[in-house]
């Protein structure tokens, strides 16, 4: 009898003390404190910590020179996709422009105006390519779409060589043009369409598609010889995925943000680098990459979430990486890296160590209320000044040695691409027609 009173009184106790909303029995200091420190574990696990971004000036008076000797022939080195110090320095006056059909939706993305000796090539709405001369004169003019194609107003990117034009759309159609005359050579489609920069190397060429796919297909009859899948993402982003080549090894990311190596003989993949881990794995929804540049030893790219990073691209690991909050493309020349940022301030950092050089505010002459709706669309470093365009329509001339504003020209009212130059004229493209400016 004495032990089932014994065993109702402990059933009773133990049935209190796990009740925290008994009145009879409160948890201990320890209990408490322990259970505690696990929630706040917890807490930090689901909450990500907001990273500082750059919203104030830094070294704004100190000055760095430039050696106009550094200036680079970007064309030798496309695939690296540094642009360097571009030999530019006109006086940008608007001298003519050519018009065509408006691009639908050309604020969603980011084409490329692409240069032929003396001669530029771009398209229209409907998928139409134009060539012509750097007297904005027409050379020739194609259209190798199906009218229900057209409808679906197709948005083109380019890469040539000495004799083709490689065009792929997103659409999921790839064709190859004679640049000469513009006639086509072949056209094959895709299981998905196309998100990226092309890159011609020897006979092939690569390309990624909205699948995160790395694809390499012949230049002679554009059949696929391999491709490297990556991790796919459910949501589609609109921003350009980037390629770089370096030797035999050929180096891009996807939509999560991950950074892949891959031999460009076999399609064997070498290494991959992830940005953005298991706990942000959902903001990589909104992730907005620049693209890759290199300098044939590291990699160097940045993005929206406030992450600047250099990569050793030999063994995929992780040089230095520091906070700047660009989605735009980089520009290395000697130690320093040029760059961005997308609240609208020029950042030099050292290539060596990821240490921020200088910070100056190149929108401070935009009205507070409207600088917080304006975005930075790409910029070039010339031999005295950065062209910096913007998506209302504006081209900044910033001064290279101080970081000042030295001009702000009116393009247009909205989007404009980043600048582009060619022999001693600065190009601008908006939806419906190229700006020449020398």
């Amino acid at each position: 009898m004495n032990k089932l009173i014994f065993l109702f009184i402990f059933i009773i106790i133990s049935a209190c003390s796990l009740n925290s909303q008994s009145k009879f029995w409160t948890k201990s200091k320890e209990v408490t404190k322990d259970n505690n420190n696990l929630n706040n574990k917890v807490k930090k696990q689901e909450i990500f910590k907001k990273e500082i971004i750059v919203k104030k000036e830094f070294n704004k008076n100190l000055k760095i020179k430039i050696n106009s000797n550094s200036a680079s022939n970007y064309k030798n080195n496309i695939n690296l996709n540094n642009s360097g110090l571009v030999n530019f320095s006109g006086e940008l006056k608007r001298t003519s422009r050519y018009k065509f059909s408006k691009i639908k939706n050309f604020y969603q993305y980011e084409p490329e105006l692409i240069f032929d000796e003396s001669n530029l090539i771009f398209f229209e709405n409907k998928g139409t390519i134009l060539k012509f001369n750097e007297n904005s004169k027409l050379v020739w003019k194609k259209n190798f779409y199906l009218k229900q194609e057209k409808k679906l107003n197709p948005v083109l990117q380019f890469a040539s060589n000495d004799k083709y034009l490689i065009v792929a759309d997103n659409l999921a159609k790839y064709f190859m043009l004679d640049k000469e005359n513009g006639e086509l050579i072949w056209s094959k489609n895709n299981s998905a369409p196309f998100n990226s920069q092309i890159k011609i190397f020897k006979d092939k060429f690569f390309i990624i598609d909205f699948d995160n796919t790395l694809r390499c297909f012949s230049l002679k009859n554009g059949n696929e010889l391999w491709n490297v899948r990556t991790q796919n993402s459910l949501i589609r982003s609109q921003k350009k995925l980037s390629i770089v080549i370096v030797d035999n090894v050929i180096f891009f990311n996807n939509s999560n943000g991950d950074i892949s190596s891959v031999n460009l003989n076999n399609g064997e993949l070498l290494w991959q680098f992830p940005t953005q881990n298991s706990l942000v794995y959902e903001s990589a929804f909104s992730l907005e990459t620049s693209e890759i540049v290199t300098d044939g030893k590291s990699l160097y790219f940045s993005n929206n979430k406030n992450q600047f990073y250099s990569i050793d691209l030999s063994t995929g690991s992780l040089n230095w990486k520091t906070k700047v909050n660009s989605n735009l493309k980089p520009t290395i020349i000697e130690n320093i890296i040029f760059t961005v940022s997308i609240e609208g301030y020029l950042i030099l950092i050292d290539r060596k160590n990821g240490n921020i050089i200088r910070i100056t505010d190149v929108f401070d002459n935009f009205k507070t209320k409207k600088r917080n709706l304006i975005k930075p669309t790409g910029f070039i470093v010339g031999l005295d000044s950065v062209y910096l365009s913007t998506d209302n329509g504006r081209l900044l001339v910033v001064d290279n040695s101080s970081g000042k504003i030295v001009s702000a020209i009116k393009i247009d009212g909205e989007k404009i691409l980043r600048p582009a130059v060619m022999n001693d004229s600065l190009f601008v493209v908006k939806d419906n027609s190229i700006i020449k400016l020398n």
